[in-house]
């Protein structure tokens, strides 16, 4: 749990983008940047081997880390050995605090909402550092959406995924709509080419959007509104945190991108949404749930003998995360990250 010195919350959280950005200096000389959360160094090899993926499709833009207090000394000096840029955000928390006693990890969500008050750039694309890009993607960067003068009225706040919503893994705790009848993604299963290239609508389903990826355009305005919902009682009731707030304060005012940019593990898996899923179409892995592929050791894996959609997946993460690793030690840095 972190301290009141080292998060936002809305019982005393000032509004406005000066919340959790009260020096609004850019740390990359770009005017449009990646940006991923870290907390710990569980998470660090992902997003070390996220960073080499962005450079190994030859995007343009760089990565820059989101870290809040609790991330280590020995996780910062994984980043500069590597040149990483990061800039500190706080723990952003609502003022009414839902228990995720059962998905823990969506008590670090509420922070991936920041990028919004990143003003100092023009366009933030925020990923999960679970991510693994597999094809250049810099059009995200260029894609219309309102710009900052809209303050968060328009039709095209910000842009996204869908969330999958058919729980395959029947997690007791989900709600009950969350079925594969009430799916975005199951809309497309007649239109599987269509699905390469555009998103179900962002009113289809049960219209909530992956926090796994969002294109933001930074606004004080948008953040207000973001900030002011964390200070209300709704809270209590947003079982995804990030996602939630999202689609309850704009609610079909977001762009749906297809899945291709947040190609979720689970939609591969045969009989989820292996209808639209092509491997050679996917630009952005996301090894959404546990186990991660860097949970597993080398020999686990990789390439085994019986290895089926639930698993092979993660041989492209490895393929990424040991060049990286070979790459790094031969400019010196063994670090174990």
């Amino acid at each position: 749990m972190t301290t009141s010195q080292e998060r936002v919350d809305g019982e005393n959280a000032p509004t406005g983008a000066s919340a959790v950005n009260p020096r609004p200096e850019r740390v990359v000389d770009s005017d449009k940047v990646w940006t991923t959360l870290i907390t710990n160094t569980k998470y660090l090899s992902g997003l070390l081997t996220l960073d080499a993926s962005l450079k190994y499709v030859g995007s343009k833009y760089p990565l820059v880390a989101l870290y809040t207090d609790t991330f280590p000394p020995e996780g910062h000096a994984a980043l500069d050995r590597r040149g990483i840029p990061k800039k500190h955000t706080p723990y952003l928390l609502p003022k009414t605090h839902k228990d995720f006693t059962n998905d823990p990890r969506f008590y670090d969500c509420w922070s991936k909402l920041t990028p919004f008050s990143l003003v100092e750039y023009e366009r933030v694309v925020q990923l999960d550092s679970d991510m693994l890009v597999l094809q250049k993607m810099d059009e995200l960067m260029e894609i219309e959406l309102d710009g900052a003068d809209m303050k968060g009225k328009g039709r095209r706040v910000f842009a996204a995924s869908h969330a999958c919503v058919c729980n395959p893994l029947n997690k007791p705790h989900y709600p009950r709509d969350w079925i594969p009848e009430n799916c975005a993604f199951t809309t497309q299963h007649d239109t599987p080419d269509k699905a390469q290239v555009e998103g179900a609508p962002p009113t289809a389903g049960l219209a909530m959007p992956n926090g796994g990826l969002q294109v933001v355009v930074p606004s004080a305005d948008v953040y207000d509104l973001i900030l002011s919902a964390l200070q209300g009682d709704k809270t209590i009731n947003y079982d995804f945190a990030d996602q939630s707030i999202l689609s309850d304060l704009f609610p079909g005012r977001w762009v749906a991108l297809p899945y291709i940019y947040n190609a979720l593990k689970t939609l591969r898996w045969k009989g989820v949404h292996d209808a639209i899923w092509r491997d050679d179409k996917v630009k952005n892995m996301h090894y959404l749930l546990s186990p991660k592929p860097w949970d597993e050791s080398p020999d686990e894996g990789k390439r085994k003998e019986g290895r089926n959609e639930r698993n092979e997946a993660n041989d492209w993460w490895w393929d990424v995360h040991e060049r990286r690793l070979k790459e790094e030690k031969a400019r010196g840095i063994d670090d174990g990250f």
